[in-house]
């Protein structure tokens, strides 16, 4: 047989392997979402689709399930933790990109690239261990105490000071974002080109006015990735903010008191789900999640094309 029958073939074979694999992640992914769905579809039947996911009571019991106090939970905690994890990803790659060198910066690369090989149980660990007292001590008494004889009005939003709750859940989970966001900035900032940032410099710009006008705005379609990366590993993230958020799933929440995540309820009760309808619940948060997790990526996508386009434009 001919050599280039030969190549034919294998290009062929491989091509095949190459369709046959996506297609596998595609399938694997539909499954997913079927399994999901018809898991939950009990739920979704007794209570409606908007009825479950607005629903305000979780209660076994009572046989009443509604996902909204994990929902509101889930998107309190991810969208804070975002918030005071960004600058601090940001200021970690740019300072690993732009201010060190040599050992000092692959020191500063792999520890960042550390925490995120960590399990989330030991975060949870340090957490109850470590954050707890510190936050529980040193800023829920103080400002409790302080709100109680100067601004009562404030006791009923700030929550009882355990020290489990929503704020430490949100400073756990910040924590654990900040190398997801960061590895992703620090390897676009990377990417920038060496003259532009020459140009700027002949120009007679400081470094601040450099990273300010020529390397941030090169490099914001992945620093941006970064922060998409970041938020879904916030909504999906499980076992450390179970074991910080006092998982209760009673509204209305407050900044110190405990509140709940839809990962955390589902790795809470689904063990113990009394009967058919209780496990099908668990499922059905389960889709809500996966609904939720979608249009969140979604909205990312299409935010990042505008932005792409911009870039091409100017």
């Amino acid at each position: 047989m001919p050599n280039w029958l030969y190549q034919r073939l294998g290009d062929r074979l491989f091509a095949a392997v190459v369709v046959l694999l996506a297609l596998g992640v595609v399938a694997a992914a539909l499954a997913i979402v079927a399994v999901l769905y018809f898991g939950g579809r009990e739920a979704f039947a007794t209570f409606g689709f908007f009825g479950f996911v607005l629903g305000r009571v979780w209660d076994a019991v009572r046989g009443q399930f509604g996902a909204w106090p994990p929902l509101l939970g889930t998107l309190i905690t991810s969208a804070a933790a975002l918030s005071l994890a960004f600058f601090p990803a940001l200021s970690t790659a740019l300072f690993v990109v732009e201010f060190s060198s040599g050992r000092l910066r692959e020191t500063v690369a792999y520890l960042i690239d550390l925490l995120a090989a960590l399990p989330s149980v030991v975060y949870g660990l340090w957490g109850i261990f470590v954050l707890v007292p510190l936050v529980r001590d040193h800023l829920e008494l103080p400002l409790f105490t302080w709100a109680a004889a100067h601004a009562p009005a404030l006791l009923p939003i700030l929550g009882p000071p355990t020290g489990i709750g929503l704020l430490s859940a949100t400073l756990v989970l910040a924590l654990m974002i900040v190398p997801y966001a960061s590895a992703l900035a620090r390897d676009a900032l990377e990417l920038v080109p060496q003259s532009q940032r020459e140009a700027m410099y002949a120009l007679g710009a400081t470094r601040w006015e450099v990273i300010r006008r020529v390397v941030i705005p090169y490099a914001r379609a992945g620093i941006f990735s970064g922060v998409v990366l970041a938020l879904a590993r916030a909504l999906g993230e499980t076992m450390a903010v179970t074991m910080l958020i006092g998982n209760s799933v009673n509204l209305p929440y407050t900044l110190f008191g405990p509140a709940s995540t839809m990962a955390s309820l589902i790795a809470n009760e689904f063990t113990e789900a009394e009967d058919d309808l209780h496990l099908s619940a668990l499922i059905a948060v389960g889709f809500v999640l996966l609904l939720i997790a979608l249009v969140t990526n979604l909205i990312a996508t299409w935010m990042l094309r505008r932005m792409s386009h911009g870039e091409g434009r100017r």
